[in-house]
């Protein structure tokens, strides 16, 4: 059994982890974004087992000009407004909309992190955990040293991504109620 009390911080993905994944497109307004069931009363819990909560999602709608930043910039209040009505807190989002995969903000690589950390100093990686549903939010984890944990259900139960990381559970619900 993993000693969870040793994680203060949280790294949590967006798309497929708090809100329903658009396949082969992206949140471009408010009404398309759509919480999963049970996201908001987990990040409510989380809340209390968490010094911070960050969001890292990269959004390349914006830099292929699909999306404006003013529409990100509005889903995200709309997001971290149902989040605080729910009893959540976010410390921070962190975002790259930077369309080239060599970005260093752009997961898996790992500059959001470091961001994350520059603007709350006492974020530590190896007391943090990240969740996220893709192959590269595990390795932007994996890279910083970070407890990852799977979440949804977007690759078969034989792909070799269940070799990286350290826990799966089927949502965010599930991971919240998993560190009681």
């Amino acid at each position: 059994m993993i000693d969870f009390s040793k994680y203060k911080y949280l790294f949590l993905d967006r798309d497929g982890v708090v809100n329903v994944e658009r396949p082969d497109d992206y949140v471009k307004c408010i009404s398309e974004f759509v919480f999963i069931d049970g996201s908001l009363q987990a990040i409510a819990k989380l809340t209390k087992k968490f010094d911070y909560i960050f969001i890292i999602t990269n959004q390349r709608g914006v830099g292929r000009n699909i999306m404006t930043l003013l529409d990100l910039q509005r889903v995200h209040a709309f997001m971290l407004s149902e989040i605080e009505k729910a009893g959540g807190r976010i410390a921070q989002i962190y975002f790259c909309t930077d369309i080239d995969s060599t970005s260093i903000n752009r997961k898996p690589n790992i500059g959001m992190a470091f961001q994350a950390q520059r603007d709350f100093p006492d974020v530590n990686f190896l007391e943090s955990i990240m969740v996220g549903n893709s192959k590269s939010d595990i390795e932007f984890g994996n890279k910083l040293g970070m407890y990852t944990v799977l979440v949804g259900d977007k690759y078969n139960a034989d792909h070799k991504i269940y070799g990286d990381i350290d826990a799966y559970c089927e949502n965010l619900y599930k991971f919240a109620e998993s560190l009681n």
